[in-house]
């Protein structure tokens, strides 16, 4: 492909490799976008395609020094770019300064920026008392609409939009696709997404790719949604209706609803009058809650309710008071709960200690003083079980956003503890990935081992969950069944056409 396609990206016979990985992950690949076209870029975890917008953007090789060869590219003259991690693109310290910023470079005059950055934060639903206010102290959800907000003050011509809605809740997610549809409805946009619900009907374009970075189907939506299923299905990618195909696995609406009582189930966790701090501000407070062996805790809310807080403030993190007992034990210290609980944070980068895949896993079998050999196949076990072992001698930070979760899910859970905590562990996960860790934490769960998974997927609720605590404005504010929750939410998630899903 070349200019005269009237694409406005586009590359042609690309070889690319990243320093440490044992292979090629493009090899001979050709690609491009036309002006005005919305297309989707699906695949399994890895395969490329943010890699890939990357390219076509220039960011690798300019901004990001990655070895690659092509015969011919193009790379658009007005163009935005928004990262999976809200965190990489952020350039100054306050939210206000962050959009200025953008105004700034495109010549906005001073005395317009404070009515454009109100009107960019109302379209992306990111509600602040005071818009200087520093991006440090947001969720993560709140991050990602910042990012978006950003984005819609530079108005590109071309949209790369990595992930864009996946840190944020169901309506959250339907509030920011449709300020985006609103405002690039004639602008060129390139999307690597897995929650497609949203943007089924916005895209006219589906590029498909197998696990080695090759295109294996490359048309429209309902096209490719129809005709290439079994690949879909093979390679563990997101599709319209790929829910009701694990049925058997994950039936929904199930009646799990734990309600130990203390004459039947001691409880594992109790919280009376419990509140974490940050600083000596009160983030999240809790008057009573109880979990029991054998539970599945949905933690929902709104982004910026204080979510990820309550799992930080139940391992510890973050300094707590009130009555916390955990396996029948006060806690007042992470000492207390290091041993009986694993924690997997939203950013995955924040637990990497190490210099390798390898290392990262091995490193937990290492402070237990396991004998070389026993780590090792340890360690070769959760590679295989995980996908990473073709990326074992690579640091970190290397990984794709997807490996990168893998990697951090499996080295905190490299033994099953009492009580598992996980923060949004499916984001950026394509659906193989996703079951076969939902599969892993069922298993454990029906051992008597307790989950507490702050989550915006509904059908996860729905399918897996034992009870759902819902946070709202720093505080624990209710308790609910997985099917009360979901009668409540299924709203958010519009259906689909019968052609999408057949």
């Amino acid at each position: 492909m070349n200019g005269a396609d009237c694409a406005v990206a586009w590359v042609s016979r690309l070889r690319l490799k990243f320093p440490g990985s044992s292979s090629l992950l493009f090899d001979d690949l050709t690609a491009g976008v036309p002006a005005g076209q919305k297309v989707l870029l699906l695949g399994p975890s890895g395969c490329g395609k943010s890699t890939l917008l990357q390219v076509w953007s220039g960011l690798i090789p300019d901004a990001l020094e990655v070895p690659l060869k092509y015969e011919d590219i193009g790379i658009p003259h007005s163009w935005g770019y928004l990262f999976q991690d809200p965190d990489a693109q952020f350039c100054m310290p306050y939210a206000d300064e962050e959009i200025a910023f953008v105004l700034e470079n495109i010549g906005v005059p001073h005395e317009r920026m404070p009515e454009t950055i109100r009107r960019c934060l109302e379209q992306v639903g990111l509600v602040l008392d005071d818009p200087h206010v520093p991006i440090a102290s947001l969720s993560g959800g709140m991050k990602q609409r910042l990012a978006i907000a950003s984005l819609l003050a530079l108005e590109p011509d071309v949209w790369f939009l990595d992930e864009p809605t996946s840190l944020l809740d169901p309506e959250g997610t339907a509030e920011v696709w449709q300020a985006v549809k609103q405002v690039a409805h004639d602008k060129t946009v390139i999307i690597v997404e897995h929650k497609i619900d949203e943007i089924v009907d916005f895209v006219d374009r589906v590029i498909l790719f197998d696990a080695h970075g090759r295109i294996a189907a490359d048309g429209r939506p309902e096209q490719v949604f129809r005709d290439f299923k079994p690949k879909l299905k093979e390679y563990g990618i997101w599709y319209p209706g790929v829910w009701e195909d694990e049925e058997d696995r994950f039936p929904k609406d199930n009646d799990r609803f734990i309600s130990g009582t203390p004459g039947e189930m001691e409880p594992l966790v109790r919280l009376r009058g419990f509140t974490g701090y940050h600083g000596k501000a009160p983030k999240i407070e809790a008057a009573s809650a109880a979990l029991y062996p054998g539970d599945w805790v949905a933690v929902v809310g709104e982004n910026g309710a204080g979510k990820s807080t309550l799992l930080q403030s139940l391992m510890q993190l973050i300094p707590t008071r009130g009555d916390y007992v955990l396996a029948g034990g006060p806690v007042r210290g992470f000492d207390d709960v290091s041993d009986m609980a694993a924690y997997v944070f939203q950013n995955p980068e924040m637990q990497f200690v190490t210099h390798s895949v390898y290392d990262e896993l091995a490193f937990n079998f290492r402070r237990d003083r396991d004998s070389e050999e026993t780590i090792r196949v340890k360690t070769e076990e959760l590679l295989q079980r995980f996908g990473l072992d073709q990326h074992r001698n690579l640091h970190p930070y290397q990984l794709s956003l997807g490996q990168k979760r893998r990697l951090s899910v499996a080295a905190a859970t490299v033994k099953a503890q009492r009580l598992v905590l996980l923060d949004e562990p499916t984001f950026g996960q394509d659906a193989a990935n996703t079951f076969a860790l939902l599969e892993m934490l069922e298993s454990w769960r029906r051992e008597g081992i307790a989950i507490v998974m702050v989550t915006h997927d509904l059908e996860i609720v729905r399918r897996l969950a034992t009870r759902v605590w819902e946070v709202r404005q720093g505080r624990l504010a209710a308790e609910l069944s997985p099917k009360e929750y979901a009668s409540r939410f299924a709203a958010a998630c519009p259906p689909l056409t019968a052609e999408l899903r057949s």
